[in-house]
């Protein structure tokens, strides 16, 4: 069982430490707001986290793969929600230099509702349950293994996600990020929109293959 559980937490150490959307929504959050903001938003990953893990325990690798209609519906949704965050960054307004700064006013509430539907919809995490988290799984695991299982990778992105939190929310990057939110969140915005729009690209090409 130490195999299984070693092996499934270097797969997701390394779909966690790949820069995504995750990743820069985090970072975005936590240099340009409260850190309690940028925790919400971890709270609201980590929770998607822990639910994809116990579907895949349950079977929906089977039924995506059973199903790809509903996989590829799933992608399109998730493909069209980061354009829409995309374009939400591109369209922040700029800062005036002789303005106070002020951080960024996202409420606790909103935060986890934006990383809770942007893990959602972030093909990786898609991708690492619905096949390599439910393929590193032993043949007939029991109940217990199951359970640790759930726990490693909700555990690593706690971890991960939190690390994130606290270091782009120290004092000297947030007063980087407030020089330079403008060409921040243009950058992010292009980063997010690749990723949406290779999604969306991607299930065209599904689509037309099957056609």
């Amino acid at each position: 069982m130490l195999t299984t559980f070693l092996t499934i937490a270097v797969l997701h150490w390394v779909v966690l430490v790949t820069p995504g959307v995750n990743f820069v929504l985090i970072a975005q959050l936590a240099a340009g707001s409260a850190r309690s903001v940028s925790l919400a938003a971890v709270a609201g990953i980590t929770t998607v986290t822990l639910t994809w893990a116990t579907l895949a325990i349950l079977g929906m690798g089977a039924v995506f793969a059973a199903h790809p209609a509903l996989r590829q519906a799933f992608q399109v949704a998730g493909g069209a929600y980061l354009c829409y965050v995309a374009f939400k960054l591109w369209r922040s307004p700029p800062v005036d230099a002789n303005a106070e700064v002020k951080p960024v006013t996202t409420s606790r509430r909103a935060a986890f509702r934006m990383g809770f539907i942007t893990n959602v919809f972030n093909p990786k995490t898609a991708l690492f349950f619905g096949s390599e988290f439910a393929t590193a799984l032993p043949p007939t695991p029991s109940v217990w293994v199951l359970l640790a299982a759930v726990l490693l990778v909700w555990f690593n992105a706690v971890v991960w996600h939190v690390f994130l939190a606290l270091a782009f929310s120290q004092g000297r990057i947030q007063s980087v990020y407030q020089r330079w939110r403008v060409a921040l969140n243009r950058g992010a915005a292009g980063l997010v929109g690749a990723f949406g729009l290779r999604l969306l690209a991607v299930t065209l090409q599904e689509f037309r293959a099957r056609g």
